[in-house]
């Protein structure tokens, strides 16, 4: 199982999922209208590692947190 964090301001509980990579994430994501819009500007994590790539292999125990913009000062 993968577990999927959602970080910040995305009101979402933690996910546990059987995918194997990020375009399968995407895909299940998609489906869920609130998540759509966070999908297209929040930056990813694999067990705490920026990825840019929805072709990321994922494994049992793999960590995906999905981290939205913020701003600060």
């Amino acid at each position: 199982m993968v577990r999927v964090e959602f970080l910040g301001p995305i009101q979402k509980a933690p996910l546990q999922l059987e995918i194997t990579n990020l375009s399968e994430l995407a895909e299940i994501l998609q489906e869920d209208e609130a998540m759509r819009a966070w999908l297209e500007n929040c930056a990813v994590a694999v067990n705490d590692m920026l990825v840019s790539s929805l072709d990321v292999e994922l494994k049992d125990g793999d960590r995906v947190a999905l981290l939205p913009p913020v701003c600060g000062g």
